[in-house]
């Protein structure tokens, strides 16, 4: 049996996680209250329940009972009941967005900016994502992308690593994107612009690709970039980082970079970090003299 702590930051998308764990048979509760969580967690591991998977939300809404969540999670520990902790973070830019969307106001900003009341929140909380056993950001998550990380963790069972790599093409002529953690420029390969029947094309297509890796450092590029993203991710983890940008870029950001990234992307599916792919001036066909 999985029993899973929903919590995190309001507005992050506890609400859309306990939603998608409903959908794929976990027993739902949202708010409950502290003092009754032991007790629940007792009533769920009774087998005549018939419950497999169980999920309760607990968030500030609590008020000043949250504070007596780290000694309710002790005692559940000292009756051997199981329990993980799925922790839904985003950046303040993020969370003042949305709540200005749905013009909804947050319970702690007291009639306050939102600012004010995130802050208070993230503080009141910290405690919980310091023992969560998942972490998900969900800053630049669309609704589907989170479905997928849970369906990964609590269906798939894949290994989670709760860090999200970006994988971006672009164009150097368009400026280097502002939130890459990593850049790499890729303009020392075979440029597809300068033969007339590819100039149109982009990294996506097969004529475009065979031609950009149609050379001896194209291989060796390749396997040195993969090894030392590879190489640097856990000591990103380590330090707390759950999401990283890896920028590759070319002069125009359609043929060299895309075909890149998508190589790189593949290549992402032999370890379990989630990574996504994005190319970010592919459509921009702007053309700047002697590229």
């Amino acid at each position: 049996m999985r029993f899973v702590i929903v919590t995190g930051m309001s507005g992050a998308g506890k609400s859309t996680a306990l939603k998608k764990l409903e959908d794929i048979g976990f027993f739902c509760v949202d708010n409950l209250p502290v003092m009754l969580i032991e007790k629940f967690a007792e009533i769920s591991h009774d087998d005549k329940l018939e419950v497999d998977n169980v999920a309760i939300g607990i968030d500030i809404r609590s008020g000043e009972a949250l504070g007596q969540l780290s000694l309710c999670l002790e005692e559940l520990k000292r009756h051997d009941y199981n329990y993980e902790i799925l922790f839904l973070d985003a950046n303040e830019k993020a969370l003042v967005k949305r709540y200005k969307e749905t013009r909804r106001k947050h319970p702690l900003s007291r009639g306050g900016r939102i600012n004010e009341g995130i802050e208070r929140e993230r503080g009141k909380i910290e405690f919980l994502k310091q023992r969560a056993d998942y972490i998900i950001d969900t800053s630049s998550l669309l609704t589907r992308e989170l479905n997928t990380e849970l369906e990964k963790i609590f269906v798939r069972g894949e290994a989670y690593s709760n860090i999200i790599i970006t994988i971006m093409s672009f164009g150097f002529k368009y400026g280097i994107p502002r939130d890459s953690d990593l850049v790499f420029d890729a303009r020392f390969l075979p440029n597809p612009y300068y033969v007339p029947e590819l100039r149109p094309l982009t990294g996506n297509d097969s004529a475009v690709a065979d031609m950009v890796k149609d050379c001896e450092e194209y291989g060796i590029f390749m396997d040195k970039l993969f090894d030392m993203i590879k190489f640097t991710l856990p000591m990103y983890k380590r330090e707390g980082k759950n999401q990283l940008v890896v920028s590759v870029g070319c002069t125009g950001g359609k043929h060299r970079s895309v075909t890149v990234v998508n190589d790189l992307y593949k290549r992402f599916d032999t370890l379990p970090y989630t990574a996504r792919i994005y190319h970010r001036d592919i459509t921009k066909d702007r053309i700047v003299k002697g590229e």
